[in-house]
């Protein structure tokens, strides 16, 4: 298979001098996968407007060890006081999105990008009476912490130092008894062979309830968040220790405008399996102890002879027959220049999407790609290239903001002109999850090609772009060979 070309930069000796100049030194990144840390939410798409959080979660909160008695500033306890995650700090009632815990006994787990030996983990949990409005500071938390996991300086993985993995055990710890509702917990990771530690803030509503005196337990919620269209479906799935139970699903079918309102498929879905049921129910628990359904979140609850022990919320949704996504036929051959052109990509389309429009060369690489947002109507996309003369493949992707309906397009494309003289595997950071040893890659912002260094440095290569990007990331040199 024949490589991509680009620009003749650099040299390999100048490489080996940025090499021995600069000193080698690991980086220690994670965060908490489940329940998921604020910046982790941000790369789930569950938190909106965070800034470089949703691309490396890994890197916030990386601050200096010793909280609460020194450590990170006030206000600056989402962030780990780096600028580049500020917006994280911002503090409301509503700002961020809220994991339910349904259960006191909570099993945090981290996901570690670069594995690091560690001192401890503590929790920190806000104290009740604090004001969610206000930035968070030592004054918003209970600061004894209430769990504490001694970690002994262990690697917190079964992994080789510097690599990526999961924890190698959750820590089973216990919500305190007397906080309910939205609550943040702070989790400090706390790094045993450099001076530093992570913080991860976790946003929460704690819904967790003991089972009541006549028998019935907490199993879940429906939480009405979307409107649904007619002929989409929802269903409460009844999940036992084998398996979902048929017997206590309940489903039900959009009919009209007005039941696809999130109130009212709630209140529908709760009346049906409320009708179908007397050990299971769905509501909330009035005075009296009778758990009626309303137009709004309803809580599920089972007793024990029904052998129910959670319910998952599934939508089957119909997709957007009418969309419609093209991309107009390009007039003439585009040139090349030293291995560079751009596109200026036309395409259409009478839905808001989020359309990613790549070429690939004769070979199937990707030699240039980009995204943007389309609007009902005609938007141009420019598409930096960098590639060899001849044949090429224009695939358009695009994807409606709700998810539930997507369109591809696949269109044709001639350069011509003059190749690079360099070859590469990838642009950067296209394809960055799959760099290994070896690896050679375009930076676009400098034209230069960059090795990725042998095992064990080469496991940076597909990490944090802040650190390790080719060429600007802080500690490019400990991964990457300029060549």
């Amino acid at each position: 298979m024949s490589r991509l070309t680009a620009l003749s930069a650099g040299a390999s000796s100048l490489a080996l001098t940025f090499s021995l100049l600069t000193p080698q030194h690991a980086i220690a990144h994670g965060y908490l996968n489940d329940p998921p840390s604020r910046a982790f939410a941000c790369q789930k798409g569950l938190n909106k407007d965070c800034g470089g959080a949703q691309y490396e979660p890994q890197s916030v909160g990386e601050t200096a060890k010793g909280f609460p008695a020194t450590g990170v500033p006030d206000g600056k306890i989402a962030s780990g006081a780096l600028s580049q995650f500020a917006a994280l700090d911002v503090q409301s009632a509503t700002r961020w999105h809220k994991t339910e815990i349904k259960d006191r006994t909570v099993a945090f787990d981290w996901y570690y990008k670069a594995t690091h030996p560690a001192t401890k983990y503590e929790y920190f949990i806000t104290q009740n009476g604090w004001n969610p409005n206000a930035e968070l500071t030592r004054n918003s938390f209970d600061l004894t912490p209430f769990c504490v996991i001694d970690a002994g300086g262990r690697l917190p993985t079964d992994s080789p130092q510097g690599s990526e993995g999961p924890a190698r055990e959750k820590h089973s710890c216990q919500i305190p008894a007397d906080r309910s509702g939205h609550h943040v917990i702070l989790g400090l990771w706390t790094v045993h062979d450099t001076p530093g530690a992570f913080h991860n803030v976790v946003d929460v509503d704690i819904v967790a309830e003991a089972e009541t005196p006549d028998g019935w337990r907490p199993v879940g919620n429906i939480t009405p968040r979307d409107t649904l269209w007619v002929g989409d479906k929802v269903k409460a799935r009844a999940l036992m220790g084998e398996g979902e139970s048929a017997e206590f699903s309940s489903q039900v079918s959009i009919a009209d405008e007005d039941e696809g309102k999130p109130e009212n498929w709630s209140f529908k879905l709760a009346s049906q399996i409320n009708d179908a049921h007397t050990l299971v129910r769905a509501g909330v628990r009035g005075d009296d102890g009778v758990i009626a359904p309303i137009k709004g979140t309803n809580t599920l609850y089972a007793k024990q002879e029904s052998g129910v022990n959670r319910y998952e919320l599934h939508m089957d949704l119909i997709e957007d027959a009418q969309a419609e996504l093209a991309i107009q036929p390009v007039g003439q051959d585009l040139e090349l220049v030293k291995g560079r052109a751009t596109l200026p990509l036309v395409v259409t389309g009478n839905r808001t999407m989020n359309v990613e429009a790549t070429v690939f060369d004769s070979s199937h690489k990707s030699v240039g790609a980009a995204a943007q947002v389309l609007t009902p109507g005609s938007t141009t996309i420019n598409i930096d290239l960098r590639s060899a003369p001849g044949d090429h493949q224009i695939k358009l992707i695009g994807v409606t903001p709700d998810g539930r309906t997507s369109r591809q397009a696949l269109g044709g494309l001639t350069l011509s002109g003059e190749g690079g003289g360099q070859d590469y595997d990838a642009i950067y950071p296209q394809g960055m999850e799959t760099y290994t040893a070896g690896t050679t890659v375009l930076q676009p912002a400098d034209g230069n090609v960059y090795e990725c260094k042998p095992f064990p440095a080469s496991g940076w290569c597909a990490q944090s772009p802040h650190h390790f990007e080719p060429g600007s990331g802080s500690d490019w040199q400990d991964a990457w060979i300029l060549q």
